[in-house]
């Protein structure tokens, strides 16, 4: 079995390898070329070597970008992960009515980002209402506001694997700890967060990355408003390609950076946190 298995292996990885190059790969590859390029459409791009690159250092509105996006990542991260495990552990604690609970907290992420973010914008801007204000009244109300939205919607999501984790810690391990006189706060810190480590891994790197890549959302409930100083980095490189001309290649160029910026974050961060799995 085994070795018809290995026999016919290229066969059946065939339809997928092919997928993946037309669905992926060329298209990355032809990215990265664009990036060096000035054009219009694919077919007229013409070589300019590190012109494009040159000129997002000018980019203001680029570097507010990012410090803006990587400042939104830091603290959507935080209380995302601090608020699902809460939640998680009190869901585990055999109270009545858990299922409903998860289900109602998981709810949330089953919505479109951009319908998301336009009811999060009507509910926003009823409140701010009240006090003379709007969303887009500065970036510091667009950027809490993204912050409510994301959490909202996320916060259910990594519940889910936050429970299947706590679920996992053996009752024996939990039983010992407390025979020898630990108290609940000392085995929350001791026994419970070091044996769901590897769900710690797995929320951190998704709101991580979904953090850092937000799109819809943006568009939706600010839109980079006012003077794009809202904007976080997906929708800056959105309105680059798409909203002036002659900066296509900048704009091609962006995302080759956007690219690499959440590749090394996502790598150091599942490094990190798989060395603390090891430590455990």
């Amino acid at each position: 079995m085994q070795k018809a298995i290995k026999k016919y292996f290229p066969i059946f990885v065939l339809p997928t390898m092919i997928a993946f190059t037309i669905g992926f790969l060329a298209p990355f590859l032809l990215g990265i070329w664009l990036s060096f390029c000035k054009f219009t459409t694919v077919t007229d791009a013409e070589f300019i070597g590190l012109g494009n690159y040159l000129k997002i250092l000018g980019d203001k509105e680029f570097i507010h970008a990012m410090w803006y996006t990587a400042l939104f990542t830091i603290v959507t991260v935080l209380i995302i992960n601090i608020l699902a495990f809460a939640v998680a552990l009190l869901l585990t604690k055999g109270i009545k009515g858990t299922n409903v609970f998860r289900t109602i907290f998981f709810m949330p992420n089953l919505i479109g980002g951009i319908v998301l973010g336009y009811v999060w914008q009507l509910l926003l801007n009823g409140i701010l209402a009240n006090f003379g204000r709007t969303l887009t009244y500065s970036e510091v109300y667009g950027f809490w506001g993204l912050v409510i939205l994301m959490c909202w919607q996320q916060v259910g999501y990594m519940m889910i694997i936050y429970i299947a984790g706590i679920q996992n810690v053996p009752g024996d391990l939990i039983e010992a700890a407390k025979i020898d006189g630990a108290n609940s706060r000392q085995i929350l810190r001791h026994v419970t967060i070091p044996m769901v480590m590897p769900s710690i891994t797995i929320c951190t790197f998704l709101t991580l990355t979904n953090s850092f890549k937000l799109f819809d959302q943006n568009l939706a409930l600010t839109n980079g408003a006012p003077s794009k100083m809202s904007e976080l980095l997906a929708l800056n490189i959105y309105n680059t390609f798409y909203g002036r001309a002659g900066w296509e290649g900048v704009g091609q160029a962006k995302a080759v950076i956007f690219f690499i910026i959440v590749g090394i974050i996502a790598l150091v961060q599942n490094k990190l946190t798989r060395s603390k799995e090891v430590q455990q």
